[in-house]
């Protein structure tokens, strides 16, 4: 597991890619160890759909403009760089661990061994482990701990959600990273970051979930008791909304985008049947041709059978992963496609949840234009460098321990020898 801490300059950059954009940020860490923003830079995404690289040469030239831009606002240049992580090539694995304990209390140690282990369960050689996020600690009948270290037992036992990553799809974004001549420091799971820009600690503490509406992908995370529990993605977003419009009017796909964002909405109204918009024809010259007008249920119409889509479908994959009722009764919804009309209501009718905007936590230094909810993931990840979970710190001090050799092994050496 590497470290995504700041570099030793006080430098910090972390770069998003997704299927809409790619957004780098520099930061600098100040005494407090807060950070404030001193380089943007972002461009169109090219090469990359549903989050998966499909033109190494476009993805890796928008990756290097987006950082060159950043590099220039700063005034410095970087050698690494912690990377978003999204789409469908991720997976959610959920897997239940219990060792004994090596000494009176549990230890660092014990902790390490505990998650090691779980991770050493999963045995695919196509995966790379990207997260492992305890979900809960047990010690012998006490379960449901948040931190059992230093507490008195003899078996220590944690369920862990492991986020796991395709090495294609790895090595794929590894090689278009390498064309910007920069190093990963570290992946961080996409809607994890959102998640710790735009929730409160509290509604992380009862129960929510984090729904990251993207361009080509919608990804989702619940939160209970403070911990990430379940994170999963389907392959649909905003641009799939694009393109029905611009199928379903006849219409181009930049006329459709812009009819989305002026007039489009997830819910119909009483007046979309009186309200007239203009929807240019494919074929039709703006200068010569008279626009042809549409009353706006028909673009509504269009909108609303993929936006219930989106949200059945993650309200099938929270239930069959059963984790639907944990969650609560709370839903906060962000990225760029949750900002057209009404979306906030649909989300609540098809989920049976209390539905909010998220909006991501203000830093210094950002400027308003890039600090909105789709803007959400490149900002949690710096919110991910400064509020590293304490296993990982244990887990890097234990992995780079010089000599370190497995206390398990050698407790089981004396034991039997």
């Amino acid at each position: 597991m590497r470290n995504p801490a700041p570099s030793r300059n006080g430098v910090t950059a972390v770069l998003d890619i997704g299927t809409t954009k790619i957004v780098c940020l520099i930061a600098t860490t100040a005494e407090d160890g807060t950070f404030a923003v001193t380089g943007v830079g972002h461009q169109l995404a090219k090469g990359v759909k549903s989050g998966v690289i499909t033109d190494i040469g476009e993805a890796g030239t928008s990756i290097t403009a987006a950082v060159h831009a950043a590099e220039q606002m700063a005034g410095v240049t970087i050698e690494n760089v912690l990377v978003s992580a999204n789409g469908t090539n991720l997976k959610s694995r959920h897997v239940s661990v219990e060792l004994d304990v090596l000494a009176d209390g549990v230890s660092d140690q014990d902790i390490a061994d505990v998650i090691l282990e779980g991770c050493a369960s999963l045995n695919a050689d196509d995966t790379a482990i990207l997260h492992c996020f305890p979900s809960q600690y047990s010690l012998d009948n006490a379960r449901g701990l948040r931190d059992p270290r230093g507490m008195i037992g003899k078996k220590l036992g944690a369920d862990l959600q492991i986020i796991t990553a395709r090495e294609q799809y790895l090595r794929n974004v590894a090689q278009c990273i390498g064309r910007a001549h920069l190093n990963i420091s570290d992946h961080v799971l996409a809607c994890h970051a959102s998640a710790l820009s735009a929730l409160e600690k509290d509604e992380m503490d009862l129960g929510v979930t984090l729904i990251d509406m993207g361009g080509g992908t919608t990804s989702f995370a619940v939160f209970v008791g403070g911990r990430n529990v379940y994170s999963d993605c389907i392959p649909i977003g905003g641009n799939h909304v694009t393109s029905d419009i611009a199928q379903g009017l006849s219409t181009s796909i930049h006329h459709a985008e812009r009819l989305k964002t002026l007039h489009g909405s997830a819910v119909n109204s009483v007046r979309d049947a009186e309200v007239m918009i203009d929807v240019p024809q494919l074929g039709e010259r703006e200068d010569e041709d008279e626009p042809t007008t549409m009353p706006r249920a028909m673009l509504v119409g269009v909108i609303r059978p993929r936006m219930e889509e989106i949200f059945e479908l993650i309200r099938g994959k929270l239930e069959a992963a059963g984790v639907d009722k944990i969650a609560g009764r709370r839903c906060v919804i962000t990225g760029g496609a949750s900002q057209m009309i009404a979306v906030s209501d649909l989300a609540e009718r098809m989920l049976g949840k209390q539905v909010r905007k998220g909006k991501p936590a203000a830093i210094a230094g950002l400027a308003e234009a890039v600090s909105g909810p789709a803007f959400a993931s490149v900002i949690g990840m710096l919110h991910y460098v400064k509020n590293r979970p304490w296993e990982e710190e244990i887990l890097n001090a234990t992995n780079t321990r010089k000599g370190w050799f497995p206390e398990r092994i050698l407790k089981w050496i004396r034991e039997n020898f």
